[in-house]
Order: C-alpha cells, then sequence, then structure tokens
C-alpha cells in the first residue's frame, strides 16, 4: 500500500514526525499535521519533542499545545530534560523520556495505549551512546533496555514502534538488525537531517536512520546560521537562537498489518510551512 490509497481496517497508519525544532517547528505542527492526517488517513501521529522549546528541551505549555494538535506520543532525547518543570509531566500519560537513562527520573520511556481505530500500539524511546557522551543524563545500553521491555509488551499488542535518538548511523543501523522481526519500525532522531535509506527490512520491520527535523531549514540543524558560524570560526559559545526561514516538517508515513506487527509501507514526507532564504 502506498501512503496516497486508503487506510483499511487491516492495516494502521502511522505519521512518525521528526525533531520539532523552536517555535517554528511546533507552527510546521499545527500548520501541516490535521491536513496531514485527513489527506493520509492517518491513525497515529508520534512526533519527537525534544528541541521544542526554543531548540533545546519541552516545557508542560508546549507540550500540551503540541498534543493538542492530534499528536498522540510525544518522544525524547538528550535535551528533554533539561527543563525541571518538565519533570511532573513525564509521570503520566504520552510523554516519554528515553527508557535506558541511567539517573532516578520521572516517567518512562514506552506508552501503550488504544489507537482511533481500536487496537493498541506501544511506543519506545530510546537514546544512543556512541558520540553522545556528556549529551544530557547518562544512559545505559539501549539494547539491554529493549530487550528488558519487549517481552511484556509483546503479550499485549503485536504493533510496537521504537524512536532511537542517536548520533552514529552505525549504532542506528546495528540496533535495527538487532529489532528486525521483533518490533514493526525503528527510527532514527537527532541529526536533523532526513536520511533517504528508508526500507523494509526481510524480517518486517520498518527502518530510516533519521526522520530529519521538523522547523527551519535555512539553519545550521535548526539554529541560526549567523550564530553557528561565529561558534566554528571563533570557538565562542554565542547566545542560543532558533533560525526562522524555510520551515517544513519531515518524517514518514507507515503502514503496519494489526495482526502480525509487520510493516508494508514506509514513505518518507516533506511538508512546506514557508520557504524563504
Amino acid at each position: 500500500m502506498r501512503s496516497g490509497q486508503l487506510s483499511t481496517p487491516s492495516n494502521m497508519r502511522i505519521l512518525a514526525i521528526g525533531d520539532i525544532f523552536g517555535k517554528p517547528g511546533r507552527k510546521a505542527i499545527q500548520t501541516l499535521v490535521p491536513q496531514l492526517i485527513d489527506r493520509h488517513q492517518v491513525d497515529v501521529v508520534v512526533a519527537n519533542a525534544e528541541n521544542a522549546a526554543h531548540g533545546r528541551g519541552l516545557t508542560p505549555d508546549i507540550a500540551e499545545a503540541i498534543l493538542k494538535n492530534n499528536v498522540d506520543v510525544l518522544t525524547a532525547g538528550n535535551h528533554t530534560l533539561e527543563h525541571q518543570s518538565i519533570y511532573p509531566s513525564l509521570e503520566s500519560g504520552p510523554l516519554l523520556r528515553p527508557e535506558n537513562v541511567k539517573a532516578n527520573l520521572p516517567g518512562k520511556g514506552w506508552f501503550l495505549f488504544t489507537t482511533r481505530k481500536g487496537p493498541k500500539l506501544a511506543v519506545i524511546s530510546l537514546q544512543g551512546r556512541v558520540f553522545m557522551e556528556g549529551k544530557g543524563a547518562e544512559v545505559g545500553d539501549p539494547f539491554q533496555a529493549i530487550d528488558q521491555l519487549l517481552p511484556a509488551l509483546k503479550e499485549k499488542t503485536s504493533c510496537i514502534v521504537v524512536d532511537f535518538h542517536a548520533e552514529a548511523t552505525s549504532e542506528k543501523r546495528a540496533l535495527a538488525w538487532y529489532l528486525d522481526g521483533r518490533v514493526s519500525a525503528l527510527w532514527g532522531t537527532h541529526t536533523h537531517v532526513q536520511t533517504a535509506d528508508e526500507q523494509i527490512m526481510p524480517k518486517g520491520m520498518a527502518y530510516i536512520s533519521d526522520l530529519g527535523m521538523t522547523g527551519p531549514h535555512a539553519s545550521v540543524v535548526g539554529l541560526d546560521k549567523d550564530i553557528a558560524l561565529e561558534r566554528f570560526l571563533t570557538g565562542k559559545k554565542s547566545r542560543y537562537e532558533v533560525a526562522e526561514g524555510d520551515v517544513r516538517l519531515e518524517g514518514i508515513l507507515l503502514d503496519i498489518d494489526e495482526r502480525s506487527g509487520k510493516t508494508f509501507s514506509i514513505v518518507r514526507i516533506r511538508e512546506y510551512v514557508e520557504k524563504n532564504f
């Protein structure tokens, strides 16, 4: 099934959205998500929100505003826990932190819920370790963390998707081979650059190395390009400012067989709010 065709009673259609970056990213969610749900008959929307608050972290008000735009689950990353105001919100509902964070923090890295169509879906948020030293809270082994989660979740649903927030493509690919046949989909986040390697793996798991970024692309991965250049040229830690131009939403559409949990379609998407260089 291709994304332009109708959703059927036996499949679940998921829209997975790449890192929401600052106010421009939130604007893209508000403007485009309702349109995409209607156009593609989307059943579930999952978005990574670890950069939603001015490019670093997440606050309760911003999380609530994103969820009100028909987003069902917010996944996490190394910046999610920067604002302590978000901690109480992690205790319940569809707002995740990485499951393999070692610190004694509130919340959890998975969410099991009943979709709009009726079947259950489990969403898991993990963080990588390669080239991620010193970025956020200390994290444990993502391979071991998901091994501990899967038996109980698979008793409740065949449909399980994983957001792996990681820097190294090699680590993402390794986890993909490790999980093929055990989960429905694994997608990468964190690099803010959409990759062109989407595929259905041999045992029916969908994979892409990175969903991309939902935010301003006339930038350096979301940061104002002049400030980013100053940092590289001088080594100074200049002020952190979110860029504004070329605002777009990036991600994927997945079709998952609800009975087997296997994915039979993965399509990259890129939608523009405004293009201004």
